[in-house]
């Protein structure tokens, strides 16, 4: 039985690294723990993650780290994705819909206006389902449940550091996606 356990863990894992490696292949840009209840996309880079500097290395990374440990997720349950590729080109709909969808968070959360804008092309149909026109244009600070996933967009999560009363409408709204558990 434990061998047919860790066959089907391996299975997979393969199928997942084979998926990443595809996505990467096409411009896809992505990191963390791919297996993370939480997925932090954004699309408006800083001076240095233009330069060169990991993704979410700079002050926005440690902020989002923090309050996510802080709100009771383990410090390693989070990936990232960009929205952008590397000449800072916005990734196309159906590709950012497809790592999305190959990383299968339980939670996303858009750091930025960019990275909002991309996922209302790509999830359009579904957005355009739902009865709150809040959820559906992705507001800042509302919650949209799409396919499965919470979706919550900051709204400039990295600007909103510089002002404190900005950091408090931040923290405000992380606190609105809470670990959700055990499925079971």
């Amino acid at each position: 039985m434990a061998s047919e356990r860790d066959a089907r863990r391996r299975a997979y894992l393969d199928k997942a690294a084979t998926e990443i490696d595809a996505l990467t292949a096409r411009g896809v840009r992505m990191g963390g723990n791919a297996f993370s209840a939480v997925l932090l996309v954004k699309g408006e880079l800083s001076e240095a993650e233009k330069s060169g500097e990991p993704a979410f290395s700079g002050a926005d990374g440690a902020a989002l780290r923090a309050s996510l440990e802080r709100l009771g997720y383990p410090p390693e349950d989070w990936e990232w994705l960009l929205a952008v590729d590397a000449a800072d080109e916005p990734l196309d709909a159906t590709l950012m819909r497809e790592a999305v969808c190959a990383l299968d968070p339980a939670t996303l959360v858009c750091c930025d206006e960019a990275a909002a804008a991309l996922l209302r092309e790509a999830y359009a149909d579904e957005l355009a389902a739902l009865e709150s026109l809040d959820e559906a244009l992705l507001t800042p600070g509302a919650i949209a449940y799409v396919l499965g996933m919470r979706v919550l967009n900051l709204g400039g999560f990295a600007a909103a550091l510089a002002d404190p009363h900005e950091k408090q409408v931040m923290w405000a709204r992380l606190k609105r996606i809470p670990p959700l558990g055990e499925p079971f």
